[in-house]
């Protein structure tokens, strides 16, 4: 994460964060499709994609945000404080689909220790942060 928000950070002043976005996603794109092909791999591929509830989609959405975001964030705080605070939220966040079952995944109750451990995880990144 740090090293692709960092690359991707370095695109953005070189060519606009939007700009920046759209030329990360286009080659993941491409990327993404060679990987598709490859023969060796076919054996992977899921149902239709017909069948897939509309919200499932929304993660190509979600995806333009976060690198457009993370792009702006590093150059402003820095790829430390900006890789920090995701890992910090991403666990909460994470911590809370679990708890929830969200997205159709199996829900895993959340305990005293997971959220101790969020807690350490946060007052970690708070020192981090100090300056």
């Amino acid at each position: 994460m740090a090293v692709q928000g960092s690359i991707n950070s370095s695109l953005g002043k070189q060519v606009g964060v939007l700009l920046a976005t759209l030329i990360v996603h286009a080659v993941g794109t491409g990327f993404a499709l060679l990987l598709y092909c490859l023969p060796f791999l076919r054996g992977q591929r899921g149902g239709s994609p017909g069948n897939v509830p509309w919200y499932l989609y929304v993660g190509g959405v979600l995806g333009v945000g976060i690198v457009y975001l993370v792009a702006i964030s590093i150059a402003r705080l820095g790829v430390a404080v900006t890789t920090t605070l995701i890992i910090v939220g991403q666990v909460g966040t994470a911590l809370l689909i679990d708890e929830l079952g969200l997205f159709g995944l199996q829900r895993t109750p959340f305990t005293w220790l997971k959220g101790a451990g969020l807690l350490l995880l946060a007052a970690g990144a708070g020192l981090l942060l100090r300056k």
